[in-house]
């Protein structure tokens, strides 16, 4: 089973995720927040859904808003809004289970990407040295 510390903890959940369960929290349907913090709806949600991120000025507003560090809202770490409650959830332990699996997948997937990343940027180097 997943922590209270881990739930929402860098390995585990994205900024999305973590934008998503502070609203929730917070007692927010998109429309409201987008509202709120005077973006489209259509912005929000490819906030939520990791698609692109918000500016610096509407993350300070989003914390704001949400009650939640901002610190906790980009990395995860320090304190943001608990778990979900596992017996409102009354998870299969199979479903649990694959839950996990996939959080561990996309924790893998994620530092691929950042591996990726980097050998690009070594790539470049050196061609451009090379050049």
């Amino acid at each position: 089973m997943i922590d209270d510390n881990d739930w929402y903890g860098p390995d585990a959940a994205t900024f999305g995720d973590r934008l998503a369960a502070a609203r929730e929290a917070a007692g927010m349907d998109q429309e409201a927040l987008a509202r709120r913090l005077g973006v489209r709806l259509k912005t929000l949600q490819g906030w939520e859904n990791d698609l692109s991120e918000p500016r610096a000025n509407r993350l300070q507003m989003l914390a704001g808003l949400l009650g939640v560090p901002m610190v906790w809202l980009i990395t995860g770490e320090g304190d943001g809004v608990s778990a979900p409650d596992e017996e409102e959830a009354q998870i299969s332990p199979d479903l649990d289970e694959t839950l996990l699996e996939l959080r561990a997948l996309r924790g893998e997937m994620r530092a691929t990407g950042e591996r990726l990343g980097r050998l690009e940027k070594k790539l470049r180097k050196m061609l451009k040295e090379g050049a």
